[in-house]
């Protein structure tokens, strides 16, 4: 397993596991992040493990042309069910999705110094956050990191039924001529539902790149 010193360099992806991981260590420095995401590399971790740095073979992603919006969800915009902001909440957002209970996960991987780490990418206008309301009350959204052509999502919350998803949909549906694709790092079945899909990450990084 190759551990990472506090030089900013990234093994070469022909040392990434089976199941994944690139590198373990290191640190959560804005220039550590921004270098992982140029290369289509993550941090995913628990709270009591160091930094493990991934880079799944197979990677989910959502073109947006593939943007998939059920009967249902369009109800929930004709009836204007939400409102919708961008970058007006951010720490609110992650902070929610920090607290969300997953399925096959035990606690959160969204630690305090993830939380600080990219509270600073979002004030370098990295990073940023899509917030949902329903009478005055953020109710759902999702962040991630802008890498040009590519954003790169890291987590999302609802509170109400639909808010994450509505959220999601709008985003995509606003930036479809600025995102080539939206990264979705792993399956979920609520992405899936969506449209996305997993490609090979070798096709991944060329529209990085």
């Amino acid at each position: 397993m190759y551990w990472l010193s506090s030089d900013l360099v990234f093994p070469d992806y022909d040392e990434v596991t089976s199941e994944g991981i690139l590198a373990i260590g290191g640190d959560l420095s804005p220039e550590r992040l921004i270098l992982a995401y140029q290369k289509g590399i993550f941090p995913w971790f628990n709270e009591d493990d160091p930094i493990i740095w991934w880079f799944p073979q197979d990677r989910f992603v959502l073109f947006p042309e593939n943007l998939h919006v059920s009967k249902s969800m369009k109800k929930v915009f004709r009836d204007q069910t939400f409102s919708y902001t961008e970058n007006k909440a951010f720490r609110d957002v992650v902070l929610n999705c920090s607290q969300v209970d997953r399925k096959n996960q035990d606690g959160t991987w969204i630690t305090t110094d993830m939380i600080e780490a990219y509270c600073k990418l979002h004030e370098m206008g990295i990073a940023k956050s899509i917030e949902v309301w329903q009478n005055n009350e953020l109710v759902g959204g999702f962040y991630g990191v802008d890498m040009g052509e590519v954003f790169c999502g890291e987590s999302m919350f609802a509170k109400v039924s639909n808010a994450s998803k509505a959220g999601f949909i709008q985003f995509v549906a606003k930036y479809h001529k600025k995102y080539k694709l939206i990264d979705c790092q792993v399956y979920t079945e609520h992405l899936a539902s969506l449209g996305a899909m997993e490609i090979p990450s070798d096709v991944f990084l060329d529209y990085l790149q």
